[in-house]
């Protein structure tokens, strides 16, 4: 493996592939930057990443990579992020949204976060990026199609809704409720359809470019200026993450008993969530420290709000006002449970590195343990007597879509989640193939018979 890149709805990998040889991953999580990093590439590069529904990328895992000779490139969404706040330390940002965040021009993650769809039609964006929106407006300004004052106020309004609810379409009937000119109004919906820029889109194919011609001129291994801590916390870290195993290019390493017995638990999403809520009080007693609650600032509270209303369900305002209201809350105490959601997820943070030992030891204090052992070994035995190491979906005859309705639907009875790629990060699997494996072992077992 020479490159990798961590791309999802900013860019199809085809076009990735079509600039430069590369691996193309689903969006980059916690853990992700480490694990393929064990297998020494080149170069990697992270355009997309995961915001809500599980851990960020580490920056330490960043350099730790860089640490290891890799070069590291970052780009359009997580990528310019990370790039901006590692900068220092040899990650090389490309791109004017990275420029803008290296400045400070830029501060909040929500700038670049998008809704998606599911990677098995392509990660398609199903909002519009807020660096975009600021882009499209100030062309639209200079093109004489809005006035400054118009271009202003939309703005506002974009930045005030929800990142999920930011689309055209939504900002053009707010605009006309808020009373923009009916001249400025038709001028902008006649120019959009050519005139919107997608600044992420631009920024990524600048990085594919460059990390291609940088490549190109054979350059030796990175060199980092800088010493890597080695601390417990690290320590810990990297041994929770290789105990999750990658699946790379369809290929998966021998999986632990306890992975086997994860496999179980994670089949039923709402025992592994309770498991692991328990499993972090569990770790925050035994740590023995008495925590003292973290700053919540402006950007870490609306990232705490956005993972938990995604958990709710509650995209829409209006989904919230409601949820609100049958629950008897104001909108202080709204705010208050926000604030306090940020700083339960900051423990988590710091607890999640360890938290397998205690799920697993939660599992024997609950009489889990010995039941989901028994069947994870059943099935490890049946599947190894039908000569089967690692399933897909092709491999059963079925397709990912298929496998995915007949788990949800027919066996849970709830709907398909939106994001499966984040889905399956959530519940502690390396991606969607991953997930798919998970199901596809499942749909053997059940036909056992």
């Amino acid at each position: 493996m020479t490159v990798c890149v961590f791309v999802g709805p900013t860019l199809p990998q085809s076009e990735v592939k079509a600039i430069l040889d590369a691996v193309c991953l689903p969006p980059v999580a916690q853990g992700d930057v480490y694990r393929v990093a064990t297998s020494q590439p080149r170069a990697i590069g992270i355009i997309d990443g995961y915001f809500d529904g599980m851990p960020a990328v580490w920056h330490k895992e960043v350099l730790w990579a860089l640490s290891q000779g890799i070069h590291v490139f970052g780009s359009a969404s997580m990528g310019a992020l990370r790039a901006a706040e590692l900068h220092a330390f040899g990650m090389r940002g490309v791109g004017r949204i990275f420029e803008a965040y290296l400045a400070g021009e830029l501060e909040d993650d929500d700038e670049v976060a998008v809704v998606h769809g599911p990677a098995a039609i392509g990660y398609p964006s199903l909002s519009d990026a807020m660096v975009n929106i600021r882009a499209t407006l100030a062309d639209a300004e200079r093109a004489g199609v809005i006035s400054a004052i118009a271009q202003a106020a939309m703005i506002e309004s974009a930045k005030r809704l929800f990142y999920q609810d930011r689309t055209w379409e939504r900002l053009l009937t707010d605009a006309a409720a808020a009373g923009m000119r009916d001249d400025e109004f038709r001028r902008l919906r006649d120019w959009l359809p050519a005139g919107r820029i997608d600044r992420k889109r631009t920024d990524a194919l600048e990085m594919i470019a460059e990390m291609r011609d940088f490549l190109a001129g054979d350059p030796g291994p990175m060199q980092a200026a800088f010493r890597l801590e080695w601390t417990d916390m690290w320590e810990i870290a990297m041994q929770s993450t290789t105990t999750a195993r990658a699946v790379i290019d369809g290929v998966m390493e021998e999986r632990s008993a306890d992975e086997w017995l994860f496999d179980e638990l994670r089949l039923d999403e709402d025992a592994f969530d309770a498991v692991r809520q328990r499993a972090l009080l569990r770790r925050a007693a035994a740590s023995g420290r008495r925590w003292e609650a973290p700053a919540v600032d402006a950007s870490t509270r609306r990232a705490a709000e956005r993972r938990l209303r995604l958990r709710l369900g509650l995209p829409r305002r209006a989904q919230l006002d409601q949820w609100c209201s049958d629950n008897d809350l104001t909108p202080a105490d709204f705010a208050r449970l926000i604030d306090e959601e940020a700083c339960c997820e900051a423990l988590a943070a710091r607890l999640d590195p360890d938290l397998r030992r205690a799920m697993l030891d939660q599992l024997r204090l609950d009489g889990d343990y010995g039941r989901l052992a028994a069947r994870a070994r059943d099935k490890r035995a049946i599947l190894a007597a039908r000569g089967v190491a690692v399933a897909a979906p092709a491999d059963i005859g079925m397709t990912p879509i298929a496998l995915v309705a007949w788990y949800f639907e027919k066996r849970l009875a709830r709907s398909v989640p939106d994001d499966l790629e984040a889905h399956a990060k959530r519940h502690g699997l390396t991606g969607i193939a991953d997930f798919y494996r998970l199901l596809a072992h499942e749909w053997l077992y059940s036909q056992r018979g």
